[in-house]
């Protein structure tokens, strides 16, 4: 399902250099397991936890680097934590602070996700023990299957959030004009569960508010390729939320004009609002 890059010119986010965290990237940068910056971890039970399970918060251990932006991951349908934790680490060392949680029932739909992403945001910069090492105004969501569907809720309900990256996306309302933030949707070619044709590919096509989009479709992969850790979907979403929660212009090169696209490549599809 090759297809070649789409560039809209939009006006370029504008930038604040006081919120770049981390050295120049490279493109070796963004696909190592672990950025520049060394991690720590907390676990919160269930009884701390308002509107939402349990959950680990991922944060850089430096005081002397400023606060971060605020990252929510969200699992899918009967899925837990665990299917999308790789993604804290990962994210945090990059200079972040990810919660990654589990919702109140596994069952919980697309809209109870989004509230949950929300919910754990606010838990995040307002009562979190690392809340002193969080940017309130710089958050982002995050979410795999019902929880990109929930990502995609989240963002609509409230137009603050800096960027929105749904994983193979899942939701039965399949148009999101109302969404005004910056949204990279990640899809995957051979997804059966969530096919791209009726659930990724017309989520971007919607996206007609937001100030940027992204599509990008990893090649031969299925549903479940964002519960296990993938140089694409972390390279992309790292440059993603570094470009748009943290203003960072260095890396409008990794999606300005994108990944490339091949018959036999990791991308089989990539589509951008370009410049950004």
């Amino acid at each position: 399902m090759a297809a070649a890059t789409t560039a809209v010119t939009t006006t370029p986010a504008s930038a604040d250099e006081s919120w770049w965290r981390g050295p120049a990237p490279s493109q070796a940068s963004i696909t190592a397991e672990r950025g520049p910056f060394a991690i720590s971890s907390t676990s919160v039970s269930d009884l701390a936890t308002p509107g939402f399970g349990s959950a680990t918060i991922y944060y850089p251990t430096s005081t002397t680097s400023g606060t971060f932006g605020g990252v929510a991951v969200s699992p899918g349908y009967t899925a837990s934590e665990s299917s999308i934790a790789w993604l804290g680490p990962r994210i945090a060392s990059q200079g972040f602070v990810v919660i990654t949680f589990n919702t109140n029932s596994r069952y919980d739909q697309p809209d109870a996700r989004g509230d949950q992403l929300l919910a754990a945001l606010d838990y995040l910069t307002g009562s979190s023990s690392v809340r002193s090492r969080v940017d309130a105004t710089r958050l982002a969501v995050m979410g795999h299957s019902m929880g990109g569907g929930g990502t995609l809720e989240a963002a609509k309900d409230r137009p603050s959030l800096r960027a929105a990256i749904p994983l193979t996306g899942w939701n039965t309302d399949k148009t999101w004009p109302e969404v005004v933030t910056p949204t990279l949707v990640i899809g995957a070619e051979d997804d059966t569960v969530a096919p791209v044709a009726t659930h990724s590919i017309p989520f971007y096509n919607s996206l007609t508010n937001a100030p940027e989009r992204a599509y990008l479709e990893l090649n031969n992969a299925s549903h479940f390729a964002p519960n296990s850790p993938d140089e694409d979907i972390a390279s992309s979403s790292i440059a993603w939320l570094k470009r748009f929660v943290d203003t960072d212009t260095r890396y409008t090169q990794f999606l300005c004009p994108g990944p490339t696209v091949s018959l036999l490549g990791d991308i089989s599809d990539y589509r951008a609002t370009c410049p950004m």
